[in-house]
Protein backbone atom coordinates (compact mmCIF):
# COMPACT_ATOMS: atom_id res chain seq x y z
CA UNK A 1 0.00 0.00 0.00
CA UNK A 2 2.85 2.35 0.84
CA UNK A 3 4.43 1.67 -2.57
CA UNK A 4 1.21 2.68 -4.34
CA UNK A 5 1.09 5.93 -2.40
CA UNK A 6 4.70 6.76 -3.22
CA UNK A 7 4.22 5.94 -6.90
CA UNK A 8 1.07 8.08 -7.00
CA UNK A 9 2.84 11.02 -5.38
CA UNK A 10 5.78 10.72 -7.78
CA UNK A 11 3.35 10.62 -10.70
CA UNK A 12 1.75 13.87 -9.51
CA UNK A 13 5.18 15.46 -9.10
CA UNK A 14 6.32 14.57 -12.62
CA UNK A 15 2.96 15.52 -14.17
CA UNK A 16 3.35 19.02 -12.74
CA UNK A 17 6.59 19.43 -14.69
CA UNK A 18 5.34 18.22 -18.06
CA UNK A 19 5.10 20.69 -20.88
CA UNK A 20 1.83 22.24 -21.79
CA UNK A 21 1.11 21.81 -25.46
CA UNK A 22 -1.49 24.44 -26.22
CA UNK A 23 -4.32 23.49 -28.54
CA UNK A 24 -4.23 26.05 -31.36
CA UNK A 25 -7.53 27.73 -30.50
CA UNK A 26 -6.79 27.88 -26.77
CA UNK A 27 -3.55 29.67 -27.56
CA UNK A 28 -5.38 32.02 -29.94
CA UNK A 29 -7.88 32.91 -27.20
CA UNK A 30 -5.08 33.52 -24.68
CA UNK A 31 -3.15 35.71 -27.13
CA UNK A 32 -6.28 37.68 -27.98
CA UNK A 33 -7.06 38.21 -24.29
CA UNK A 34 -3.50 39.52 -23.81
CA UNK A 35 -3.92 42.09 -26.60
CA UNK A 36 -1.87 40.40 -29.29
CA UNK A 37 -4.42 40.71 -32.13
CA UNK A 38 -3.13 43.66 -34.11
CA UNK A 39 -0.26 44.38 -31.72
CA UNK A 40 2.29 46.44 -33.63
CA UNK A 41 0.38 45.66 -36.82
CA UNK A 42 0.54 41.86 -36.58
CA UNK A 43 -2.66 39.85 -36.75
CA UNK A 44 -3.52 37.13 -34.28
CA UNK A 45 -2.99 34.58 -37.06
CA UNK A 46 0.63 35.73 -37.41
CA UNK A 47 1.27 35.04 -33.73
CA UNK A 48 -0.38 31.61 -33.84
CA UNK A 49 1.52 30.69 -37.02
CA UNK A 50 4.81 31.77 -35.49
CA UNK A 51 4.20 29.81 -32.27
CA UNK A 52 3.31 26.70 -34.25
CA UNK A 53 6.47 26.81 -36.33
CA UNK A 54 8.78 27.89 -33.51
CA UNK A 55 7.66 25.46 -30.80
CA UNK A 56 4.68 23.45 -32.02
CA UNK A 57 2.77 25.25 -29.22
CA UNK A 58 5.04 23.68 -26.57
CA UNK A 59 5.68 25.86 -23.52
CA UNK A 60 8.84 23.92 -22.66
CA UNK A 61 10.44 23.98 -26.09
CA UNK A 62 14.19 24.56 -25.82
CA UNK A 63 16.84 24.93 -28.49
CA UNK A 64 20.38 25.19 -27.20
CA UNK A 65 22.07 24.79 -30.57
CA UNK A 66 22.32 28.25 -32.13
CA UNK A 67 25.54 28.97 -34.03
CA UNK A 68 26.26 32.06 -31.92
CA UNK A 69 26.11 30.10 -28.65
CA UNK A 70 22.70 31.41 -27.67
CA UNK A 71 19.62 29.36 -26.83
CA UNK A 72 15.89 29.72 -27.54
CA UNK A 73 13.21 29.27 -24.89
CA UNK A 74 9.51 28.53 -24.64
CA UNK A 75 6.47 28.73 -26.85
CA UNK A 76 7.92 31.70 -28.81
CA UNK A 77 11.55 30.46 -28.72
CA UNK A 78 12.80 33.68 -27.17
CA UNK A 79 16.53 34.06 -27.74
CA UNK A 80 19.03 34.41 -24.90
CA UNK A 81 21.45 36.65 -26.78
CA UNK A 82 19.02 39.54 -27.00
CA UNK A 83 15.93 39.02 -24.87
CA UNK A 84 16.58 37.03 -21.68
CA UNK A 85 19.38 36.01 -19.33
CA UNK A 86 20.46 32.38 -19.07
CA UNK A 87 23.71 32.67 -17.04
CA UNK A 88 25.68 30.75 -19.67
CA UNK A 89 26.15 33.32 -22.42
CA UNK A 90 26.22 37.12 -22.66
CA UNK A 91 22.83 38.76 -23.15
CA UNK A 92 21.33 42.19 -23.77
CA UNK A 93 18.40 40.88 -21.66
CA UNK A 94 16.00 43.41 -23.23
CA UNK A 95 13.00 41.68 -21.60
CA UNK A 96 14.73 41.89 -18.21
CA UNK A 97 13.99 38.32 -17.18
CA UNK A 98 15.59 34.92 -16.78
CA UNK A 99 15.16 32.65 -19.79
CA UNK A 100 13.98 29.81 -17.57
CA UNK A 101 10.77 31.79 -16.90
CA UNK A 102 9.78 31.09 -20.51
CA UNK A 103 9.75 27.33 -19.90
CA UNK A 104 6.69 27.14 -17.65
CA UNK A 105 3.01 26.89 -18.50
CA UNK A 106 2.31 30.54 -17.63
CA UNK A 107 2.90 32.30 -20.93
CA UNK A 108 2.01 35.82 -19.77
CA UNK A 109 5.71 36.67 -19.39
CA UNK A 110 6.45 35.08 -22.78
CA UNK A 111 3.76 37.30 -24.31
CA UNK A 112 5.13 40.40 -22.60
CA UNK A 113 8.60 39.66 -23.98
CA UNK A 114 7.22 38.91 -27.48
CA UNK A 115 5.57 42.34 -27.38
CA UNK A 116 8.97 43.83 -26.57
CA UNK A 117 10.62 41.90 -29.43
CA UNK A 118 8.22 43.21 -32.10
CA UNK A 119 8.78 46.80 -30.98
CA UNK A 120 12.33 46.52 -32.35
CA UNK A 121 12.88 47.52 -36.00
CA UNK A 122 12.93 43.89 -37.16
CA UNK A 123 9.42 43.28 -35.86
CA UNK A 124 8.35 39.67 -36.28
CA UNK A 125 11.31 39.08 -38.61
CA UNK A 126 13.21 38.40 -35.39
CA UNK A 127 11.66 34.93 -35.64
CA UNK A 128 13.15 32.92 -38.50
CA UNK A 129 10.20 30.52 -38.49
CA UNK A 130 7.79 33.44 -38.99
CA UNK A 131 9.84 34.68 -41.96
CA UNK A 132 9.93 31.20 -43.54
CA UNK A 133 6.39 30.03 -42.84
CA UNK A 134 4.11 32.98 -42.06
CA UNK A 135 5.24 36.26 -43.63
CA UNK A 136 3.15 37.22 -46.66
CA UNK A 137 1.24 33.92 -46.53
CA UNK A 138 -2.47 33.18 -46.31
CA UNK A 139 -2.84 32.56 -42.59
CA UNK A 140 -6.62 32.13 -42.49
CA UNK A 141 -6.34 28.44 -41.58
CA UNK A 142 -4.72 29.30 -38.24
CA UNK A 143 -7.95 30.76 -36.83
CA UNK A 144 -10.61 29.23 -39.12
CA UNK A 145 -12.02 26.77 -36.58
CA UNK A 146 -11.50 28.87 -33.45
CA UNK A 147 -14.78 30.83 -33.23
CA UNK A 148 -13.08 33.89 -31.79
Amino acid sequence: MRSILIISLLGCFFAAYEAKIFPKCELARKLKAEGMDGFHGYSLANWVCMAEHESNFNTRAFNGKNDNGSSDYGIFQINSKWWCKNNSSPSANACNTMCSRFLDDNISDDIACAKRVVKDPNGMSAWVAWVRHCRNKDLSRYLASCNL
